[in-house]
């Protein structure tokens, strides 16, 4: 089948990156890097079924997803706070 030949894997997730291009937010770049790495794991020469194959994906999809959220997400003191309002005259 398709999802156990590992260039399929890693063509997804290139077109998943490219849809993060068009659509930043750090949302589709986790989904992207669990597609290739999932490739990546076949291609070393991972032999598992579609289960198996998507929970691995969704897996590596979350912890990449986290981790940019650590990493590049606003510190957790960085609330905006106004002083006055521009229509306050």
């Amino acid at each position: 089948m398709i999802w156990s030949v590992w260039w399929a894997w890693v063509v997804a997730g290139l077109l998943i990156g490219i849809v993060e291009i068009l659509v930043p937010g750090f949302v589709f770049l986790g989904f992207a890097a669990g597609a290739v790495v999932t490739g990546g794991l076949i291609w070393l020469g991972l032999e598992a079924g579609l289960p198996l194959l998507l929970v691995i994906f969704a897996l590596v999809s979350l912890g990449v997803w986290l981790a940019m959220r650590r990493i590049f997400g606003l510190p957790p003191a960085s609330v905006k706070v106004w002083d006055r309002d521009i229509n306050d005259n």
